[in-house]
């Protein structure tokens, strides 16, 4: 069955999912256990409290926080009173959260406290970023400062406004209506947010729950982050779908993952390679009853075939999937079916998903046309009609082979963006944030291996003159202006860096140097 058919949007599916699995477990967070029926009603209270605090319908809600109960409320309520829900990275820095609020024009934030111990709100605070048009911040925890509101005081305040009222708004929703923005960063350094409506959100992920084989009972850590398409989207959205429970995982901690698998008997687990290499190397692995786990999805990276036969000899999972998606595609493209070969699922991204085509241009670049593709950058034309041509095919940036059963490889990235531990780091936007560094005449970044996370930064630099900035002094200071994912693991001062005849940094011949290093 269609998703965007059999609910239209994503405040119907909340309440349909309240309806089918009532007293079922829900969430688990900790010692809390909500029922699908209070998940519903605690999303219809926050929708009433957005609705009270003047959220009207296309309005853009942030929610900057971890995985954890108040981001499904807080997010689900936003989406509810008809707002467009707009995710944060969790890594972010006050400058980079503050960008994507005034880009998006975000008139009200829900914010974590602290996490990780970084203070959200001090970091927001510092960026001294103008935000006119957010009029109020709502912080998911017990305390705030005078200028902002508690988790608890912003639900009160919707008290007043009748349930009635609330199911009117959502049910004025048009499954065409943008439901959330993704902002992604590119080529030019700057964060682009895509587009996507709730149709095409139930449509994709209806997919996903097919394809994946996700059932209700189904026992789902999520470790993905909510701020990420596929934790928000393969993660709740599907459980909302299927009547699965959700187990958020705030951090990407490997003892975190097997004490919860053990004791939640958690039987869903997707995770970048990264995580299921480190499960399964994990010393006290055989200590944990990990036999529930039945199916376990990744991708965002090169899967080895080796992790594949160990996740299923060892552990005993039936059935390990690799996709591929992006989120200008609504986070999903092709995918991999249940029975493949090991060697499908660890050489390619499977085949693409009903409804959707991918063909390659001349040059191998992936191109993609279907129902996922999405409705545009937001308000801006010019870099839409970079990124979709004509024809409606989107261009990715990305390179791949298909084989002759439609399997899909990516061989190489145009974009020259490369994956950190499962998150996508663009060097231009790093090269940006670099520059600002008062020391740097220039600076190129590319991607190295590395053991532990797959990929990480390595910056090439150049020192203003008379300039001494040395590499520890340049890592320090990348590490309080940017997410951690980004911070080069090394930095390599040079006179100049290598340019083609149109004043272009020529990353091959960098890649060449760094592999004559080694």
């Amino acid at each position: 069955m269609r998703g965007d058919l059999e609910w239209g949007s994503i405040p119907r599916l909340v309440r349909s999912a309240a309806d089918r699995y009532g007293a079922a477990e829900a969430v688990v967070e900790g010692r809390v256990r909500v029922s699908y029926e209070e998940l519903g009603a605690r999303v219809e209270r926050a929708a009433a409290a957005c609705m009270a605090s003047g959220v009207e319908p296309g309005d853009r809600v942030a929610v900057w926080a971890p995985n954890t109960l108040d981001w499904i409320v807080s997010a689900l309520g936003a989406v509810t009173a008809g707002a467009v829900l707009v995710p944060l990275n969790t890594r972010f820095k006050g400058t980079e959260a503050a960008y994507v609020l005034a880009r998006s024009r975000a008139r009200l934030l829900f914010v974590t406290g602290t996490f990780l111990g970084t203070s959200y709100v001090a970091s927001l605070r510092r960026a001294d970023v103008e935000l006119p048009y957010l009029k109020r911040v709502v912080v998911l925890g017990d305390t705030a400062p005078d200028d902002y509101l508690t988790w608890k005081s912003f639900l009160a305040e919707g008290d007043g406004v009748p349930s009635s009222e609330v199911r009117r708004r959502a049910d004025a929703i048009a499954s065409s209506a943008a439901s959330d923005i993704i902002f992604t960063s590119g080529t030019t350094g700057a964060p682009k947010g895509a587009v996507i409506t709730h149709a095409q959100t139930l449509r994709c992920y209806g997919v996903w729950a097919d394809l994946a084989g996700l059932r209700e009972g189904d026992r789902y850590l999520i470790v993905n982050p909510f701020f990420h398409t596929f934790g928000y989207k393969a993660g709740i959205i599907a459980c909302l779908m299927r009547g699965a429970v959700m187990i958020p995982q705030p951090v990407f901690n490997v003892d975190t993952v097997l004490a919860n698998v053990a004791a939640e008997r958690i039987s869903v687990l997707p995770g970048p390679p990264t995580l299921l290499q480190s499960l399964l190397d994990h010393p006290s692995r055989r200590s944990y009853d990990l036999s529930a786990l039945r199916l376990v999805v990744t991708g965002a990276a090169v899967v080895p075939l080796r992790l594949v036969e160990r996740l299923r000899g060892e552990l005993g999972v039936g059935t390990v999937l690799t996709a591929y998606g992006l989120s200008e595609a609504s986070g999903i493209v092709t995918m991999c079916r249940r029975g493949d070969p090991a060697e499908v699922i660890a050489t390619t991204s499977g085949r693409p998903i009903p409804d959707t085509e991918v063909r390659l241009s001349e040059s191998g670049e992936i191109l993609v046309r279907g129902h996922q593709v999405m409705r545009g950058y937001f308000e801006d034309d010019e870099e839409t009609a970079r990124a979709i041509d004509p024809d409606g095919w989107l261009h990715t940036g990305d390179v791949g082979v298909l084989d002759e059963a439609g399997n899909l490889r990516i061989t190489d990235r145009i974009k020259d963006m490369f994956i950190v531990g499962g998150f996508n780091a663009y060097p231009a936007e790093i090269e940006r944030l670099l520059g600002l560094h008062p020391d740097i005449a220039d600076v190129a970044v590319i991607g190295i291996p590395d053991p532990r996370l797959g990929e990480v930064a390595k910056a090439f630099a150049v020192r203003r003159p008379g300039a001494r900035v040395t590499a520890d002094d340049l890592i320090a200071w990348a590490r309080r202006e940017m997410a951690n994912y980004k911070v080069p693991r090394e930095v390599e001062f040079v006179p100049e860096l290598p340019r083609n005849a149109s004043g272009k940094v020529v990353k091959g011949a960098l890649r060449a140097q760094t592999r004559g290093d080694g």
